[in-house]
């Protein structure tokens, strides 16, 4: 079994409007990872899912807000998200992220890939 490592912050996200758009992260977290030198990635994976990582850009505004960018379209096509899902994300530094999926019902999805293919860059 793996073992997680230690959550260094933690919110949730709701979907709205297209979910393949671009997502504007809570400001809070930008401030968070700024002592992370404002990392230019993130590295995504579904919380069950340790092995594989989406690698998503990462884009600021000029008043420093965080978004996720290039990659966040294959990461949510992949999980088929859909406005109105719930996301809870989970920071572990690093540019380490996991994400829980819960969908209209608010009960959390759960995607199991035994394959072992690698993320086409």
């Amino acid at each position: 079994m793996d073992v997680e490592p230690d959550v260094l912050f933690e919110f949730v996200l709701v979907l709205k409007g297209d979910p393949r758009d671009i997502q504007r992260l809570l400001y809070s977290l930008a401030d968070y990872v700024a002592g992370d030198n404002r990392p230019r990635t993130m590295h995504l994976r579904e919380a069950a899912c340790g092995y594989y990582r989406w690698i998503v850009d990462v884009i600021y505004d000029a008043r420093g807000k965080m978004y996720l960018n290039i990659g966040w379209e294959k990461f949510a096509r992949h999980h088929s998200l859909e406005a109105g899902f719930i996301l809870l994300f989970s920071y572990f530094g690093d540019k380490d992220m996991s994400v829980k999926v819960f969908d209209e019902t608010r009960c959390r999805r759960d995607y199991h890939d035994d394959s072992t293919d690698e993320e086409d860059d």
